[in-house]
């Protein structure tokens, strides 16, 4: 499992990388940007406890005295990250979200150090510089008339949530079994998200599309390819590898969202842009090279 899972943690990103697209075509039917978050979190839940329910009933068991940690993972992390994530699209660009989204790397492998004493290895830091900088150029950067106190604040936020998973789930990991991870943690986010997506709304614009069902199927679909699989994909391969590589590993999302961008929506690839997925699978390589 440890040579695989590498291959678990980019499939997570892939997933991830695909998500633009949903996004768009959710939006296209009114939804808002913090709407769309939610929705995936909630739909994402629903899946999580029909597979774990109906196929493995026993890993729903979890200690009392853990709830804290899966409370952490569902409401700091997951529930946090989708949040905020999503509100620094809404304030300001989808490139300038990337960019401060993709320092993850850099505060995962710093609560490691501190919660794990995971070495900051010369490697490590050359790797986590280079998937940042090719997220940037990936991205394209952002105008600094953007970044306003208000988008550092959520764009950073969703940085250390996004990162939280990762350290949460290297501790939930040796005590439960990474469906039940997963499942607690998209549980309590859940409980978190029906707090803030207004349900009401939700359900008005469900109910006058000419098709409520099919828009119902694709809030499943939605959330099947870019929550439940990519999410236990790297919570599995969280499982047996360190955290500050699984954070790195996943910095392909934004390289598969620009070729995603390109292929669905007809979008240019730069050079710039060229340069930038250059550098990520080159981290990714350096990464996995034997010393």
């Amino acid at each position: 499992m440890k040579k695989i899972a590498p291959f678990f943690v980019l499939s997570a990103g892939t997933l991830w990388g695909a998500m633009g697209v949903f996004v768009r075509k959710l939006g296209a039917y009114g939804f808002s940007p913090l709407q769309i978050a939610c929705l995936r979190i909630l739909f994402g839940a629903l899946l999580f406890l029909l597979i774990t329910g109906v196929f493995q009933r026993d890993l729903l068991k979890i200690r009392l005295r853990d709830m804290g940690l899966f409370l952490g993972m569902g409401l700091l992390s997951l529930l946090l990250f989708t949040v905020c994530y999503f509100t620094t699209i809404d304030l300001a660009s989808l490139s300038v979200a990337a960019i401060l989204l993709y320092t993850s790397p850099i505060w995962v492998m710093l609560m490691s150090a501190i919660c794990f004493r995971e070495k900051i290895t010369r490697r490590k830091l050359l790797c986590a510089a280079m998937a940042f900088g090719g997220c940037v150029l990936v991205s394209g950067i952002g105008s600094s008339a953007s970044l306003s106190p208000m988008v550092i604040v959520t764009g950073l936020l969703s940085a250390v949530g996004y990162g939280l998973y990762s350290i949460f789930g290297t501790f939930a990991l040796r005590k439960y079994q990474p469906l039940t991870v997963t499942t607690y943690a998209f549980l309590f986010g859940a409980v978190g998200a029906l707090l803030l997506c207004n349900p009401i709304q939700i359900v008005r614009v469900i109910s006058q599309t000419r098709n409520p069902g099919a828009l119902v199927l694709l809030i499943a679909v939605t959330a099947l390819v870019t929550a439940v699989l990519p999410y236990l994909l790297y919570t599995v391969g969280l499982n047996h590898m360190r955290a500050s590589a699984a954070a790195i590993m996943a910095s392909i999302e934004p390289v598969v969202a620009t070729a995603a961008g390109a292929l669905a929506f007809g979008e240019t690839l730069t050079l710039p842009a060229f340069a930038g997925i250059a550098l990520v699978l080159g981290a990714i390589v350096v990464l996995n090279a034997k010393a």
